[in-house]
């Protein structure tokens, strides 16, 4: 499934057969999760996507082919391709540890072709093995979501209560990680969604309401996953002195104007962005132990427009996951 320019549905193509460079593998892909990056993407609000584009970065496969450096994985193993693709290694960034924020990265189903296909290639020393505990499109939306989620709530601290704004694909798993910490999870959905409040109660949320509602106690940390900048002040509003309020998304509407007294009081804003290799091992590795179970519905590859349809306009519980 392709995307010729932002804005416009993706068309089935059919497409030469990826080959190999010296350090990608080639997998027959098996299962690719439906992201909210995939949705800025393909709705034109990340710049500069490489176009015609085959989307997708939460990608499970087996692998078919090997290129000449690899070592780490062979034919017929079972893989997870993540948004970071490639990173130089070189920069200052790298050198800290925090490849990241590497300027030169490259990104699956963004500046590299992804996971809406039957065929991906990538590089193989930014791949992960797959826990056996989760079947194919169980695994998809750990790669994203759940990296990203688990990125923000280590940065989120040891807060003992947290607050999820948005409770899609990564707050229904992050929102596990925290009650396996013995964390109070309270969970905010959109106006008037029951359902999202509900299923956030199903696991474990000690309590779930609006976004536009305070919670019934101040929290020690939030974490915005909803691409809505107004939720920053209303975070603040909620977070008591010290706390953190983090935006976890690649894309947001602009932040309002807010009163510095929300902020006073040590209060901290700060972002993450993408994620690293050592997130990804230490991450697959917790998966199985909490253990964390993906809500996921399957759909064909080719109604890839319908499960982006349905992303858009928040008719989702838990992840959408494309299966070849």
């Amino acid at each position: 499934m392709v995307l010729d320019a932002p804005r416009r549905p993706l068309r089935e193509a059919d497409l030469p057969d990826p080959r190999p460079g010296e350090h990608d593998v080639v997998l027959a892909v098996r299962a690719c999760g439906v992201c909210r990056t995939d949705l800025h993407i393909s709705d034109g609000e990340l710049a500069h996507p490489r176009l015609p584009l085959v989307p997708g970065h939460e990608i499970i496969g087996t692998v078919a082919r090997v290129g000449a450096a690899v070592a780490r994985f062979r034919e017929g193993d079972r893989v997870g391709v993540p948004w970071l693709g490639w990173a130089c290694g070189t920069c200052a960034y790298c050198l800290r540890g925090r490849e990241n924020l590497c300027e030169r990265a490259r990104f699956t189903g963004y500046t590299t072709d992804g996971g809406y296909a039957e065929l991906a290639a990538a590089d193989a020393r930014f791949c992960f093995p797959i826990p056996e505990a989760y079947d194919d499109a169980e695994a998809a939306p750990l790669l994203c979501a759940g990296l990203i989620g688990y990125r923000a709530l280590r940065a989120a601290g040891d807060a003992r209560t947290l607050g999820l704004y948005g409770f899609g694909a990564a707050a229904h798993l992050v929102a596990q990680v925290a009650r396996h910490e013995s964390r109070a999870v309270f969970a905010f959905t959109r106006p008037g969604d029951a359902a999202g409040q509900a299923f956030a109660r199903t696991l474990g949320a000690v309590w779930a309401g609006p976004s536009d509602a305070p919670p019934p106690e101040p929290l020690d940390a939030a974490i915005i996953f909803a691409p809505v900048g107004a939720l920053v002040p209303a975070a603040l509003r909620a977070v008591a002195k010290g706390g953190t309020v983090v935006c976890a998304g690649i894309h947001s509407s602009d932040i309002p104007a807010f009163p510095y007294e929300i902020l006073w009081g040590e209060r901290v804003v700060r972002s993450v962005a993408n994620l690293t290799r050592r997130d990804g091992e230490e991450f697959l590795a917790l998966a199985p132990r909490v253990p964390i179970r993906p809500a996921v519905e399957r759909v064909p590859l080719a109604r890839a427009n319908d499960a982006l349809r349905r992303l858009r306009q928040g008719d989702v519980e838990g992840a959408l996951v494309l299966v070849p």
